[in-house]
């Protein structure tokens, strides 16, 4: 069988428990694509599962060594039997593996094949990586959040992967935008469309006033601070799930609409936001670029705290 080369989580713990490993090329089921893999997002989850924490890594505690990896872009290598939508040939993106299974860490991987979007020639395959899981995190939040035209929405770290992606989709709906980062991103930030708010220069209360949303995309301390910005019955999405209930239950008790959110794969958003970065109206920045071998390193970037946009492992396309 042909052999192909994956980036693994040997064991819980820091970084360096990532290694590579050989593994057989897999062969798809009769809806599935094999998908020669170019590019592969890196995310917060990925850095956190490595380390031990949530809930996929309890899943897979006892399956180590583990492939994670959510986000792919490549070529449609082999078609399973049933396959009728896509070709042999054709570019493609898409958010895999979500929760449990992974993958995305591989020179080669398989995914159904409805859950892949197609890739336009205006799109690179970086941009299309580094998409789906931030892109659809950062959709699926303004949707429970019910963001409309007019409202003043408080998105925290606004620089970030998700939080670069929610900042233009809030100012697409017509929100009136402050998101917060440090004093290097502020110019970053203002041209997404948002106020830019370093958070090291005050209170974000006495910063910006009240809000009508926010956007959590740190949670913790920093998220339960946030809070003192919301108005009396206004909403609160936060992401880390590791805290959410600690966010959720402090909101409520001032008052607030407050929820925790696990995002879900969605091709129809992907497709979506796909066109936007066709048409230009969807910027994704993209912080960093690292071989597959190097995949320490860019789980070293995302744990930083201080990346702007996106970072991806290059496996089949240019570093």
């Amino acid at each position: 069988m042909k052999q192909c080369q994956q980036l693994a989580i040997t064991r819980f713990g820091e970084p360096s428990v990532l290694a590579m490993q050989s593994a057989e090329v897999p062969q798809p089921t009769a809806s599935q694509v094999l998908i020669k893999v170019a590019y592969a997002g890196v995310n917060p989850i990925d850095a956190k599962t490595r380390a031990g924490l949530g809930w996929a890594a309890q899943q897979n505690k006892d399956k180590l060594p583990w492939v994670p990896g959510y986000d792919i872009a490549g070529v449609v290598a082999e078609l399973g039997s049933g396959v009728t939508n896509l070709s042999v040939g054709d570019t493609v993106s898409g958010f895999i593996g979500f929760p449990l299974l992974g993958g995305g860490y591989s020179e080669y991987v398989v995914a159904e094949a409805d859950a892949l979007s197609l890739v336009s020639e205006s799109v690179s395959l970086v941009e299309a990586a580094a998409l789906p899981l931030a892109g659809q995190t950062a959709w699926q939040a303004l949707e429970k959040a019910q963001i409309s035209a007019g409202e003043r929405v408080l998105i925290l770290a606004g620089a970030g992967g998700v939080g670069h992606i929610a900042v233009q989709l809030a100012v697409a709906k017509g929100a009136k935008v402050a998101a917060t980062c440090s004093s290097a991103n502020v110019a970053f930030v203002a041209s997404l469309g948002a106020t830019a708010v370093d958070y090291r220069q005050g209170p974000l209360a006495e910063q910006i006033g009240q809000i009508d949303a926010l956007i959590d995309l740190m949670g913790g301390d920093v998220g339960i601070a946030a809070l003192n910005c919301v108005k009396p019955g206004g909403r609160v999405v936060t992401i880390p799930t590791i805290t959410a209930e600690a966010v959720c239950e402090q909101a409520r008790q001032r008052g607030l609409l407050a929820e925790g959110m696990l995002v879900s794969p969605s091709v129809e958003q992907n497709n979506a936001m796909m066109a936007m970065l066709q048409a230009g109206t969807l910027q994704l920045h993209v912080a960093a670029r690292y071989a597959l071998s190097d995949g320490e390193k860019a789980h070293q970037k995302i744990e930083s705290g201080r990346t702007r946009g996106k970072v991806v492992l290059s496996i089949g396309g240019s570093h």
